[in-house]
């Protein structure tokens, strides 16, 4: 692609040489169509664009700058053209300086010279213009030490412009081991640089001679003209004419001078003005600069700046400079204010606190900000509690939660690793309440428990930073640990030591309305009727579950043990742990109440479905119940770290205790409900048995309904299950779980249950024996038989048989029901009939000799039947029976009871062997 223009080219330059910063005149052909086309300018290798003006495009003025080249081509490179060509070359020299000693027609300033490319004056020492080698040969530094020279020439120095100079001394200094030749070379460089100076000197006077000559001739024609006049009139007029003109030359001077030396003198001052402000324009540009660096935010800039300017001017008696130094006080006192408020600014974090409390004290700022910083963090964190517990009151009462960006602390304030630790280990324990600790949560778990969950939250979040301010506070570690902060950290410690138990009373009073707030939540009874409103107002529709209070006990446990890691005495700690043992007390007690009524619901789900023991689900149920609620209750019950024994008080050990019995005790008043209910109150309980067992007979049919006397076995068979298994197992599991007093709940309960055992026992027996019992007087007077007066007796009449075959049915019942149940229920029925067979015998007035042989053959034949159930009480009932009836005289009698007896057992023997199978399996057992 081919250019637009022709590539720039620079035929002349004008003046082709110069020093560094001359204004040089460049011109050549196609060098740029505007100022913007200028993109490039170099002289002897320097970018001199910068400082280029474009004039036209034969025509650039620049200044030439510092090159590295001593001569070298001007290139200049355009946007149309590109990189140009030179036909001629510039030539940079280098500035020739005057030193102090130098003659010159015009005034040098020997402090200053000016640099042209900052326009800053720079001070130049007037000793660093002094030759440094003025011998003109290589100096050899000898060895001699520095105390021996000056103890060699006392009172002299080696220093050549001193007045005490040395020679010697700088000879041996500079020069031991030179050569002889090379001193006499630099006795030749001394008269050369002699010679030149006078030869300098001469010149010098040289250039000035002709009006010197002038100045001397008008001087010489005025005495020549007063040596001829000779008189004194004439010595007097040319005198007094002399004077005239000096005189007139002197105002001509004066008139032609005056504007220059006004100028001059109007230059000097402003020269001195800029001076000044060049050299304190510190101080005079101060009070803005510490306004823009207190918008930027760079205090430490602005500290630094001050602490300069107190130690310069803090006692100055100049008054400009007083007023500027008033101005910056001023400043600093506006930002003291500032830092302050944004110190007591909250939220914030410990280390813009620290940061604040450093540039405070930097600024001397008066009082003790970090004293104030504790205490308005103190009043915060106060604040933050009770408007979390405000918000939530109102939530519960139907108001909507006020979003109060007091209560964001995600967004305001970092978690510290420690509380950061209590957020996950409490999203661990929720896992046995709820699926995920998500939002959904929330709105499940009672208002209580989100508010404990929020303000143990917030306060493990801020106590932290409060208690590491206020360690930073004692140790000093707020200031820097310098020489110069030295008194500030032991005025910090000594007021840290002054204020040492205010601090243990914010704690403490930190403390105390955690705790506080917890128990207006959760126990509004323990709180005193003045503590009520202020850390109360939830409405306690239902006491929480002891589900929610484990949870709760959990979280405040991790809370203290989050408190308990920053170190804090465990006095302070003291009313957290009070707090934890009355909550654990209280979900012990609620958790057994709970219990208790859920025990009382185990009547709606009794199925009576009858294993082969005849026992219900029942038991089983109300076993799995109490386990269930004891192993709820393991964690409350062990003992963390620094935590008592929830048992330790009287009280909690008698409460608990009353409520485990009455577990037992409503449990067993369920027995006996389900047991005594009418027929009528049962709408679908059905009996049903376990086929597979080889020793049932028989069974209920499914479709009938049971009957008092079924339940009242089978609770009976639920009984005797509790009072051998149940509440022994029930016994081990509360002194494994360190309950007290455990003997006298299985005490308690034991009787209770034995008492019921009874009740039921008897309620069945009277249903039972009763009618058997009450048949018999009206089955042996059946007919009118009398016992004076009846036929030799030709076998067993029907009334026994009859009682017989009763006594087989309630054999078979309670056989259908449990097996274990026969001998005391068969025993008891026995006795039943034994004594009321005794009654009638006893009451009979007298037997003949057939009617004592039919008695003995009943009694004898009912006794054979039943041996097998035969108690001391039955067996006293049938010999007193027995002795109530003449004695057989005859063998013939004997014989014939023995047949008779015979002839029942067999005619009898399929109804019978139902006492022979219970004998076998007894014997078996």
């Amino acid at each position: 692609m081919s250019r637009a223009r022709q590539p720039p080219l620079v035929t002349g330059i004008s003046p082709n040489e110069g020093i560094s910063w001359t204004k040089v005149t460049i011109r050549g052909e196609n060098l740029g169509i505007g100022p913007t086309d200028l993109i490039g300018l170099t002289i002897c290798g320097h970018n001199c664009l910068l400082t280029a003006e474009w004039m036209s495009a034969s025509k650039i003025v620049c200044r030439v700058g510092q090159a590295k080249n001593d001569k070298g081509d001007i290139i200049v490179t355009t946007k149309s053209g590109g990189k140009g060509t030179s036909t001629v070359s510039f030539k940079l020299l280098k500035p020739e300086k005057i030193g102090i000693l130098d003659q010159s027609p015009v005034w040098v300033d020997e402090m200053n010279y000016y640099d042209m490319r900052t326009d800053r004056n720079k001070g130049i020492p007037p000793l660093s213009l002094r030759p440094a080698n003025p011998l003109g040969i290589e100096i050899d530094k000898g060895r001699f030490p520095q105390k021996d020279l000056e103890a060699l020439f006392p009172g002299m120095s080696a220093d050549f412009t001193s007045e005490n100079f040395s020679a010697a001394w700088y000879l041996i200094e500079n020069h031991s081991t030179t050569s002889f030749d090379q001193l006499k070379t630099a006795v030749v460089n001394l008269k050369k640089q002699a010679n030149k100076k006078n030869e300098g000197s001469l010149a010098y006077v040289k250039g000035g001679l002709s009006t010197f000559f002038e100045a001397q001739d008008a001087l010489s024609a005025i005495h020549q003209k007063l040596e001829a006049d000779g008189t004194e009139k004439v010595e007097g007029s040319m005198t007094q004419k002399l004077e005239n003109v000096l005189n007139r030359a002197s105002n001509t001077a004066d008139t032609l001078f005056q504007e220059v030396l006004g100028r001059k003198d109007k230059a000097d001052s402003t020269r001195n003005a800029l001076n000044v402000l060049q050299r304190f324009k510190f101080l005079f540009n101060l009070p803005l600069n510490i306004e823009r660096n207190i918008q930027k935010g760079d205090y430490d800039v602005v500290i630094n700046d001050y602490e300069k300017a107190k130690s310069l001017f803090g006692k100055t008696e100049v008054q400009v400079f007083k007023k500027y130094y008033a101005e910056v006080e001023t400043r600093i006192e506006a930002l003291r204010e500032l830092l302050l408020d944004k110190l007591l600014e909250t939220p914030s974090t410990l280390h813009d606190q620290k940061r604040y409390i450093r540039y405070l004290s930097d600024l001397h700022a008066p009082g003790d900000p970090a004293w104030q910083c504790i205490g308005a963090q103190h009043q915060w964190i106060l604040q933050l509690m009770h408007n979390c517990k405000e918000s939530y009151v109102k939530e519960q009462k139907g108001n909507s939660l006020l979003h109060s960006p007091m209560l964001d602390l995600d967004s305001d304030v970092r978690p510290s690793p420690i509380g950061h630790l209590g957020q996950t280990a409490s999203l661990k324990r929720g896992s046995s309440f709820q699926s995920g600790r998500d939002d959904a949560w929330r709105y499940k778990a009672p208002q209580q428990v989100v508010f404990v969950e929020k303000l143990t939250k917030l306060v493990v979040s801020q106590l932290p930073n409060f208690w590491k301010l206020w360690i930073s506070y004692v140790n000093g570690s707020l200031f820097s640990e310098t020489a110069e902060k030295s008194g500030q950290m032991e005025r910090s410690k000594k007021n840290a030591r002054q204020r040492q138990n205010d601090f243990k009373k914010m704690i403490q009073e930190v403390m105390h309305s955690l705790v506080k707030l917890i128990r207006g939540a959760l126990l509004p009874f323990s709180l005193r009727e003045g503590e009520s409103r202020q850390y109360g107002g939830w409405e306690m529709k239902a006491e929480l579950s002891g589900q929610w209070l484990t949870h709760v006990i959990q979280t405040v446990r991790l809370s203290s043990e989050s408190l308990t890691a920053l170190e804090i005495p465990n006095d302070m700690l003291q009313i957290i742990q009070d707090l934890i043992l009355d909550l654990r007390v209280r979900c012990i007690l609620v958790t057994l109440q709970h219990t208790a009524e859920d025990i009382k619901r185990l009547a709606e789900k009794e199925d009576w479905v009858v294993d082969n023991e005849g026992l219900t689900s029942l038991p089983s149920q109300f076993e799995q119940c109490i386990i269930h609620s004891l192993q709820s209750l393991k964690t409350v019950l062990d003992c963390k770290p620094g935590e008592a024994s929830v048992f330790q008080q009287q009280k909690t050990q008698e409460d608990v205790c009353q409520l485990s019995i009455g577990i037992m005790q409503v449990f067993i008043d369920c027995l006996e409900q389900l047991s005594t209910k009418p027929d009528g109150d049962i709408d679908t309980a059905h009996l049903s048995v376990d086929v597979s067992s080889p020793d049932l007979f028989g069974s209920i049919h499914e479709d009938s309904s049971l009957s008092s006397e079924q339940r009242l076995l089978i609770a009976l068979s639920n009984c005797r299950y509790l009072e051998r298994h149940t509440f022994l197992n029930i016994a081990e599991h509360f002194e494994k779980h360190g309950f007290q007093g455990v003997e006298k709940i299985t005490q308690v309960s034991m009787e209770s249950l034995k008492e019921l055992d009874q009740r039921l026992f008897e309620m069945y027996i009277e249903f039972k024996a009763d009618p058997i019992v009450g048949s018999l007087e009206p089955g042996i007077y059946a007919g009118y038989f009398d016992w004076k007066d009846c036929l030799v007796p030709a076998g067993v009449r029907n009334y026994l048989k009859e009682a017989l075959v009763n006594i087989i049915a309630v054999h078979a019942e309670v056989f259908t029901i449990s097996k274990d149940l026969v001998p005391r229920v068969m025993s008891r029925v026995v006795e039943a009939v034994s004594e009321e067979l005794s009654r009638l015998m006893q009451c009979v007035s007298s037997f003949s000799k057939n009617g004592a042989l039919q008695a003995r053959l009943e009694i004898c034949a009912l006794r054979d039947t039943v041996a097998i159930y035969l108690t001391p009480e039955s067996n006293s009932s049938f010999k007193q029976a027995l002795e109530a009836l003449p004695q057989l005289s005859s063998g013939t009698d004997k014989k014939l009871l023995e047949e008779l007896l015979n002839k029942f057992k067999s005619s009898m023997h399929l109804q019978l062997t139902c006492f022979q199978a219970a004998s076998s399996a007894m014997m078996k057992t």
